[in-house]
Formats: structure tokens, C-alpha cells, sequence
């Protein structure tokens, strides 16, 4: 019988081990030149994994109810802050250079802006803004960053302009940070699967224009939403997503062959008056 005690002990603290996971990830508030599909530029920020600026922004994802510890570092030459929208209290001013840490427990699942609220919503437009999806699924998931560019605007407002809602139009609509036919090559936005398969899309409208996200041969069903109008439970095949708003859909794969996905408003479709490089991709099931 006293054999079994070092055995239970090991199972006691693995069992520890599990309910005290965290997970700690490096983020940096960087500034670069934007590419678009048309191989045109403008100035933009991005929250990266990396001291490299990249377009297509990062997603982190957590276990519900696991620990998250973050190291956000200023990677440029102004000031910057970071927010966690649904964490009040977890604000913080970063000078050019330097960096802060911000601890998270998330015990509601959801989706979760972290963004810079500083001059808002100037630097969250420029791209200084990422998704945290907490989730206890295990389901194939994907991630859609979608947001938007006026790309003369860029220009402006990073040499110091304001921005104004009431002129804002803009020329640029992105998945991820990449417009069609790029976005086939993100394999986090690009939607494939197997017949029977439940697969989980997590979108956030991190720009500043009301996105109409409609799908071709499927109704998908909200399973939650940031936004306080949008009926949980509802089956729908075309969504509203306002601006720094999010949700997650639940898609079950009944038939194999290639449905598109795109934005409603034809322009959001384009890229600079180019159809279809926009906010479009194809779901391919097999």
C-alpha cells in the first residue's frame, strides 16, 4: 500500500501543475510602412510578436481561466498606451524605448481588444490594435482581424492630423492585414475543413467602419458578441460588426466544395477601385 503513496504524489502534482498554467507573451507596438495588394505604401502601426513590423497584426490566444502575463514594448520613437477593453484598471502610459507588464485573468469567455487608447482613436486606426481570444473550445478555429484604410489619411495623421468620422473613406479593406487573393495564404483566416468538421471563426472589427460580413452556401450561428445589440443564438448568413467590436460564430461543414466570404458593401470588396481585392476569401471543404 505504501507504494502507491510517491505515485499519488506525482499524480497530485501534476494535477497542480495543470490548474496553475500561464501563458506570458512579448508584444511590441511597432511603426512601418504598410504594402498593399496593389504594392502601394503607407505609413501604419501594428502590435507584433516581434521588433518587425508586420502588417498582419497578432492574435493571442488563451485557455479560458489561464493565467496571461504580458510584456508590451514601446518600439517607437512617441508615446504610446495599452489597454485591455473589458480591464479598466490595466491601462499603461509607455515612453519611446521602454516597456511595461500587464497580468491578465480571464474567466469569461470572449474576444478582447488590447489597442493603444492614447489620442483614440488616431494610433487604434494606424494599427495599434490585436485580439486576445480566451476560449475553452477545442474546435478547428480560425481568427479575422478585419479592418479598413484610407491610405492619404495615413499620411496625415502620422505627421500629427486628426482624424474626422465625417470624411473618413476609405480605400483599403483587409483580413489580417492582406486583401484578396492574399488572404488564401493565411492559414488563420483562410477557412478549410472536412465535412462534418465544427470549425469556430473569431472576428474582430478592429478599424473604424461597420463591416457587413456575408457567407456564400452556409448559416453561421453568433455564440457570443462584444456588441450589447447582436441576438446570441441567432443563425445567420450576413453579420454587422460595428467598429472595435467582436464575435465568435460557430460553422458546422454539411457540404464540401468552395463558398466565398466577403464584406456586403461592394467597395469594401476593392482595393483602391480594384474588384476583388478587398475583404474577400474563398471557404474550400472537402
Amino acid at each position: 500500500m505504501r507504494k502507491l503513496y510517491p505515485l499519488l504524489l506525482v499524480v497530485l502534482l501534476l494535477i497542480s501543475a495543470q490548474l496553475t498554467k500561464a501563458s506570458t507573451d512579448t508584444l511590441y507596438i511597432n511603426r512601418g510602412s504598410f504594402i498593399t495588394v496593389k504594392k502601394t505604401s503607407f505609413p501604419a502601426f501594428a502590435i507584433n510578436a516581434n521588433a518587425v513590423f508586420d502588417r498582419h497584426a497578432t492574435t493571442i490566444s488563451v485557455a479560458l481561466g489561464e493565467p496571461l502575463t504580458l510584456l508590451i514594448v514601446n518600439n517607437d520613437s512617441i508615446v504610446h498606451d495599452f489597454s485591455v477593453m473589458g480591464f479598466p484598471g490595466q491601462t499603461k502610459i509607455i515612453q519611446p524605448g521602454a516597456n511595461v507588464t500587464i497580468q491578465l485573468d480571464i474567466q469569461t469567455e470572449g474576444i478582447y481588444f488590447c489597442y493603444d487608447h492614447q489620442n483614440y482613436p488616431t494610433n487604434a486606426y494606424l494599427g495599434a490594435v490585436a485580439m486576445i481570444v480566451a476560449t475553452k473550445s477545442t474546435y478547428r478555429s480560425f481568427y479575422w482581424n478585419i479592418r479598413e484604410y484610407q491610405s492619404l489619411l495615413n499620411d496625415s495623421l502620422i505627421k500629427g492630423g486628426t482624424f474626422h468620422k465625417e470624411t473618413y473613406d476609405p480605400d483599403y479593406f483587409t483580413i489580417n492585414g492582406l486583401s484578396y487573393p492574399d488572404i488564401q495564404n493565411d492559414t488563420a483566416a483562410h477557412i478549410t475543413g472536412s465535412l462534418g468538421d465544427t470549425i469556430r471563426i473569431y472576428l474582430a472589427n478592429t478599424g473604424q467602419s461597420l463591416h457587413s460580413i456575408h457567407f456564400h452556401g452556409f448559416h453561421t450561428k453568433c455564440l457570443f458578441s462584444t456588441s450589447p445589440t447582436l441576438p446570441i443564438g441567432w443563425r445567420k448568413d450576413t453579420w454587422a460588426v460595428r467598429p472595435m467590436t467582436a464575435m465568435a460564430l460557430e460553422l458546422v461543414v454539411d457540404k464540401a466544395g468552395k463558398y466565398s466570404v466577403h464584406d456586403h458593401n461592394l467597395v469594401a470588396v476593392s482595393a483602391s477601385g480594384t474588384h476583388p481585392n478587398g475583404m474577400f476569401t474563398i471557404m474550400e471543404f472537402k
